[in-house]
This record gives C-alpha cells, structure tokens and sequence, in this order.
C-alpha cells in the first residue's frame, strides 16, 4: 500500500468532525452536503471542504445525481488503516502482557 495514501487516510480520521461525518454515512448509507450539514454548526461550505477531504483520502466517494451530489462510504482506505494497525496489535498485547507479569 502506498505510504502517502495511509497518511492521506489518518490525516482526514484526525478531525472529530469527519469522523462524525463518516458514521453519518455508515448509518444512513447515502447523504447529500445539506443532508450532512444539518446536524452540525459549520456551514454548508465548510461540510463541503470536509467531504472533499475524505473523498481525496478514498474514505468516500460522490455521486451525481441530477444537482445533487451524494456521497457514500468507501471502505478499501479504511481497510488499509485497520490493517496496518493490526500490524501492531501483537506489539500492543506483549507489552501489555509483560506489565500485568511485573505487577502480579
């Protein structure tokens, strides 16, 4: 996997707002900018800027449909970030095997 792409991904994950974005998604499938802004207190504008984010990192991708432009999940670079975590999962769990020895 191309190395500038998980940076890409990790990157758009860091902001709270296109996580909320992302489970907005997952939950409703499909949405429109509008349909996604609603619930926050940014602007449209500032929505848009953010799901341009997410669509150049390959989190989502959108759609045209008449003047609407949906936009869905795409779950590959999410994938890719997952399994480059679990790369590390076995560090994680030997070191915290070796602390809870030392504190028995």
């Amino acid at each position: 996997m191309n190395t500038d792409q998980l940076t890409l991904t990790f990157a758009a994950l860091a902001d709270p707002t296109r996580r909320a974005i992302l489970a907005e998604l997952r939950h409703n499938g499909e949405a429109t900018v509008n349909e996604l802004a609603a619930p926050f207190t940014i602007t449209v504008q500032a929505v848009s800027k953010h799901l341009k984010v997410l669509e150049r990192a390959g989190l989502i991708v959108r759609g045209r449909s008449a003047q609407l432009r949906p936009s869905r999940l795409q779950g590959e670079a999410l994938k890719d970030a997952a399994d480059w975590l679990a790369d590390y999962r076995g560090f994680w769990e030997e070191s915290f095997d070796r602390l809870g020895e030392q504190l028995a």
